[in-house]
């Protein structure tokens, strides 16, 4: 008998873990759901108070009669009240249609896919090099701390961060895609191939990896150091902690305390950071795509909105908003695998 209440006794905490696990998911995902829900709701409403009339938009200059405007309205479907017209929407939605396009006359996922390609190809690319730059800068100009490094690498970080993005892509632009004179540029000043470039996969991927160099740059000069603070800020809090002291005790070098210890528990309070910005991976940089040409969401945001195509504006915003709901629930889950902390409370 004792054995046996010894046996239930041992099961219970793991029972009881597995409770908390299931309601720590379900409370996530139930919580992801009900934002994406939300973010439903606003990106109807809020592109319905923009100012300007899709329909005049689309027919300025064109010899229209009063009536084959009614009649573009109505197949719009623009005449109907607000609230049909949102129940219309959500119920589309819920069936994955999320509407067709008013300047393409196209389903707006079609678009959606088309772009998304050379969007996560661009962002995704500057994304993942501004977290290994600036993560590799952060933790050195925080274990040199005040030292020239520090101090350099910090203002310059916080220099590139402050300035507009689009002001920065075009000096870019200027300084290395317009030529001087008879001095050709060194890069392409937008698109994302020539189309003179020979047939062949590797001279393809030449071609589009130099495309990118310029509108790559940019984003990488602009969002690397959002990385480097918060790495710098956080390894600043653990270089204090009495294990890394443990550890020099133990005659390990400086080196392997930095990248052994005091890092990976640094990393901790990055994770949410890096998940939210792999979010807006897909939400891509409307200014960068723009000054840049560059035929991805960004570029065809700016092309709606100039209608304004409300369809495709908010089929964008729900694909741009769903994944960074979707990227910050993700993040929750790993913090929790990968910081005791927050699975033992």
């Amino acid at each position: 008998m004792s054995d046996l209440l010894t046996t239930v006794d041992a099961q219970e905490p793991a029972s009881g873990n597995g409770g908390r696990l299931l309601r720590f998911v379900g409370g996530k995902i139930g919580g992801g759901l009900v934002s994406l829900l939300l973010v439903a709701v606003l990106g109807f409403f809020l592109f319905r108070v923009m100012p300007g009339d899709p329909v005049r938009t689309m027919t300025r200059g064109a010899p229209m009669t009063s009536q084959q405007i009614a009649d573009l309205r109505e197949r719009l479907g623009l005449d109907q009240p607000l609230w049909k017209q949102f129940l219309d929407f959500l119920g589309n939605l819920l069936r994955g249609d999320l509407g067709t396009s008013y300047t393409y006359s196209r389903p707006v996922g079609e678009l959606i896919l088309e772009r998304v390609g050379p969007t996560l190809l661009l962002v995704g690319t500057a994304t993942v090099l501004a977290i290994l730059l600036g993560l590799w800068m952060g933790s050195r100009a925080a274990w040199k701390h005040g030292g020239a490094f520090d101090k350099t690498a910090s203002s310059v970080a916080l220099a590139l961060w402050s300035v507009p993005t689009f002001w920065l892509g075009l000096i870019v632009l200027m300084a290395f895609g317009v030529g001087v004179g008879p001095i050709p540029g060194l890069f392409p000043v937008g698109g994302i191939s020539s189309p003179d470039t020979p047939p062949g996969l590797l001279p393809q991927v030449l071609d589009v990896a130099h495309h990118m160099v310029l509108p790559v740059l940019t984003m990488l000069a602009v969002i690397y150091a959002e990385y480097l603070m918060v790495m710098r800020s956080s390894l600043l809090e653990e270089m204090g902690e009495d294990y890394l002291t443990t550890a020099r005790a133990k005659g390990l070098r400086e080196d392997l305390v930095r990248s052994r210890h005091a890092v990976p528990n640094a990393l901790l309070p990055t994770v949410t950071l890096i998940f939210l910005r792999l979010g807006l991976v897909i939400a891509g940089a409307i200014t960068v795509e723009t000054v840049f040409s560059w035929p991805g969401l960004g570029l065809l945001t700016f092309e709606a909105l100039r209608v304004p195509d409300l369809p495709l504006l908010q089929g964008i915003f729900i694909v741009l908003a769903g994944s960074v709901v979707v990227m910050n629930v993700l993040a929750d889950l790993l913090y929790r695998v990968i910081d005791p902390r927050v699975r033992e409370s």
